[in-house]
């Protein structure tokens, strides 16, 4: 049986392309597709196993390598010019676009859903707003582009024979968006990256690329109120000077960390604070597989991992006074956390048991196929 996978872009080495190694781990000869691939080879070792993908015409365009985002308008366009007809099965690996390749009647089609296109659905105000396209003739034209692509988004939803959902918040937003069902099959987290830790040191901590979604700047400037209190911040990214300006002499910005020590400061912090609506959010199951308690937003996959009281607390405004509140409410229970017992529960999310549940999945809708086919 020959098998194709296709994704939109292998440019960072995150939970999404996680879940790309994991079909990789289960199905070694997938052929990889992608709109546009720019993974050195030490990258491409750890996430595809030194797999070449076979790229779209994006690639070829001028400045792709670094800017191919501008080029999102052509993006549907790549993925029908895919040909996977050779492929008894095709998995597509979306958040935005790679649902969309085109199969026959005679092909399986499982698409693995992260999201349906976020920036043309329900954040699609709020990137007009901080893309400063509200006004004018760019907005004309972006607002004409997002409209074209929420009808070929909607329109190209049938595709898949079969969706997965990467939690019960995206499950709904299928649904709501696409009327389509789906099975829900959480992300592959590597807990054993990441051992228990007992005494907690006195700091806090938040990780995270540094972009306007993942609100830390807001956790930031929340311990500028807090002078008495420790925050250690991991990461990088566009939003690094806003953030540093933010921090006060209690906040310190280290920057990428390498993995033993981004392990070490999220094991032995008090508490992992995360901001960002996420639809799953892997790093806040990394931070519990530490034992480390969590304060998370309450919407979206971070609602569905953490239990406000039991291994963290919720808050349910994204800004300041919120998160203020959850923290003051986090250190009046902070005693009756079991730092055991909170890493023993993420065995749940475990890699090996979602490339488990992916593969009976699989199989079950391969041999459902191939009753059909046979009648």
């Amino acid at each position: 049986m020959k098998k194709a996978l296709v994704y939109e872009w292998f440019d960072y080495y995150s939970g999404a392309e996680k879940c790309v190694e994991s079909f990789l781990n289960i199905w070694p000869d997938l052929d990889i597709y992608s709109i546009i691939d720019t993974y050195d080879n030490a990258t491409r070792e750890i996430a595809l196993k030194g797999k070449k993908t076979t790229q779209s015409f994006i690639s070829r365009l001028p400045f792709a390598k670094k800017h191919f985002r501008n080029y999102f308008f052509l993006f549907p366009a790549a993925v029908e010019q895919f040909d996977v007809t050779g492929y008894d099965l095709v998995f597509s690996h979306s958040h935005a676009f790679a649902k969309g390749v085109i199969t026959s009647p005679h092909q399986l089609h499982i698409c693995y859903c992260h999201s349906p296109i976020r920036y043309a659905w329900e954040l699609y105000h709020q990137y007009l707003k901080e893309s400063d396209l509200e006004h004018g003739i760019k907005s004309v034209i972006t607002r004409w582009m997002m409209h074209k692509i929420r009808i070929w988004d909607y329109t190209t939803a049938n595709r898949a024979d079969h969706l997965i959902a990467n939690s019960h918040y995206t499950a709904a937003r299928i649904k709501k968006i696409y009327n389509r069902p789906s099975e829900v099959i959480y992300p592959p987290v590597d807990i054993n990256r990441f051992k228990p830790v007992f005494k907690k040191d006195d700091y806090y901590v938040t990780a995270g690329r540094f972009v306007q979604y993942k609100k830390i700047e807001m956790i930031v400037e929340a311990f500028s109120h807090l002078p008495e209190r420790k925050l250690v911040v991991i990461g990088d990214g566009p939003e690094m000077e806003n953030i540093r300006k933010k921090a006060g002499k209690n906040v310190e910005i280290i920057g990428y960390a390498p993995d033993d020590e981004f392990a070490r400061l999220i094991s032995k912090a008090r508490c992992f604070i995360y901001g960002a609506l996420e639809d799953f959010g892997i790093i806040v199951v990394e931070a519990l597989s530490a034992g480390t308690p969590v304060i998370a937003y309450n919407r979206g996959g971070t609602a569905e991992t953490v239990r406000d009281g039991i291994n963290g607390v919720h808050f349910s405004g994204q800004d300041v006074p919120s998160l203020l509140e959850s923290i003051k409410k986090f250190e009046s229970i902070e005693h009756q956390f079991d730092y055991g017992k909170i890493a023993a529960e993420t065995e749940y999310f475990s890699k090996k048991n979602y490339e488990k549940r992916i593969r009976e999945y699989t199989d079950l809708k391969l041999d459902e196929f191939s009753s059909k086919a046979q009648r």
